[in-house]
């Protein structure tokens, strides 16, 4: 569990670690290290009743809801797929913004694919999401679990199309697939362990107060 006074910070390395750091700052909270240099896993800050600890991003929902930080970074996606029901979200940071897509080779006739009843095989590593938009499609899904290289899938047969996070789309186009569904926006939210605030209510209260004041338009 946490320490009591002290404040613990889920984040992980990357772009929701940069883009965090604004926000941070507005609360009046600057990390003393740099992540990229350092192997630490527990950055000190200016404040000496704050810290971050660094870990996997899909594993700050679960650090956060078993007491390990107090808040955490997490993104939209994050969230659906590990299930943040347990976990108060105050915030939609508006950081680390991208979408959830379908993307199908060039060549294929995703239209027809996904008419009522018909049944397509998807990769990916959002299950949930992907689940949840087929079936309310009324398509059925054969879904396989990939952790990376999301995008060779479909080039290869293994499956007709990939559901992944798409930021510029330029990974899509150098493997000649095409982004054929939108199916959500994702960014990042600040989530609350629900005890840390009970227990430490004035201290994450100011947190995220500066938080919301720094939120990019």
């Amino acid at each position: 569990m946490t320490t009591p006074g002290m404040i613990t910070l889920a984040l992980s390395k990357g772009r929701i670690f940069e883009e965090t750091l604004p926000l941070l700052a507005a609360a009046g909270i600057e990390v003393t290290e740099d992540p990229e240099k350092s192997r630490k896993l527990i950055l000190s800050t200016n404040r000496p009743d704050v810290r971050v600890v660094l870990v996997r991003a899909t594993d700050v929902p679960t650090y956060v809801q078993h007491g390990g930080a107090d808040i955490g970074v997490a993104g939209k996606d994050t969230l659906i797929e590990h299930g943040g029901d347990n976990l108060y979200q105050p915030l939609d940071l508006n950081i680390a913004k991208c979408r959830m897509s379908v993307a199908v080779r060039a060549d294929f006739d995703y239209a027809a694919a996904v008419k009522q009843g018909s049944r397509i095989r998807v990769a990916t590593k959002y299950t949930t999401i992907a689940s949840e938009h087929f079936a309310n499609k009324g398509v059925h899904v054969d879904l396989i679990k990939l952790y990376g290289s999301m995008e060779l899938a479909p080039l290869i047969g293994v499956a007709d199309a990939i559901v992944d996070l798409v930021s510029t789309g330029n990974t899509l186009k150098a493997n000649h697939l095409v982004e054929v569904e939108e199916i959500m926006q994702i960014s990042s939210r600040l989530v609350v362990n629900q005890a840390s605030l009970k227990l430490k209510r004035e201290a994450i209260r100011k947190v995220i107060q500066a938080f919301e004041s720094a939120i990019p338009a």
